[in-house]
């Protein structure tokens, strides 16, 4: 079944099989971006390293956690909040922007709003700011990247959502398609959604391919020069973008 806006179900399957390392690369040999841009950075780290890579939709949030909101409202009664997230093609990624001057203070989401999201179609949450009770959420199967943890909610609530926002240096829009893993956090280039999962599966046998034949009794530097040549080393081609 097609969501709206989204990729078949079966086409996310396919692309969560494959690590953030080897969807990078795919993009990198399909030049729809600079090489540098599309990424988190290492302040936003993998908190459930034991699942499988999280694909998504982003649904996008500001949050603070410093100062109480004027509504003084439970950090999770927010259902306008709740409804944007249902609206949205499934699975949806959680991307919060905590704006505070010094971000992750208290902690948005845990057990409760990661359980509310789950019973949405939601599959994980991406944050500058902190995340707590981990057990419980690793348990759950909900994936969890973030700057880091907080034993307490503090002041936690939502500012605005459905505007873009900023995570760990990478530019989020509602909608966008995410993939994540222990190694970090991407989006996914529309334009480019539907060839990453060939040009990976590509790369990944041409990988492995190669480490078997480094770690066989056949490998020599000569031969290892002439698989390079034929291959073409990717640092050896011009940088563009089509």
């Amino acid at each position: 079944m097609t969501q709206p806006n989204g990729l078949p179900a079966a086409e996310i399957q396919k692309l969560q099989a494959f690590d953030t390392c080897t969807i990078s690369n795919a993009i990198e040999r399909l030049e729809v971006r600079l090489r540098n841009e599309g990424f988190a950075n290492s302040s936003v780290r993998c908190m459930i390293p034991n699942l499988p890579a999280l694909v998504g939709y982003a649904v996008t949030g500001r949050i603070r956690t410093l100062s109480p909101p004027i509504s003084r409202r439970c950090y999770y009664d927010r259902m306008d909040w709740w409804e944007y997230v249902a609206s949205m093609p499934r699975p949806q990624v959680m991307v919060l922007q905590d704006i505070d001057h010094s971000p992750g203070v208290g902690a948005f989401v845990g057990e409760i709003h990661a359980a509310i999201g789950q019973a949405l179609g939601c599959a994980g949450c991406v944050t500058n700011g902190a995340v707590r009770d981990l057990p419980a959420i690793e348990t759950s199967g909900f994936h969890l990247f973030a700057g880091s943890v907080s034993v307490s909610h503090a002041y936690a609530h939502i500012v605005e959502f459905g505007e873009p926002v900023e995570v760990g240096g990478l530019k989020v829009c509602p909608g966008d398609l995410i993939h994540a893993d222990r190694h970090g956090v991407l989006t996914i280039p529309h334009s480019a959604a539907a060839e990453v999962y060939e040009t990976a599966l590509k790369i990944q046998r041409e990988e492995q391919d190669l480490v078997e034949f480094c770690r066989s009794s056949r490998f020599s530097l000569e031969e290892l020069a002439e698989r390079i040549q034929r291959a073409g080393a990717a640092c050896d081609q011009p940088w563009r973008l089509s």
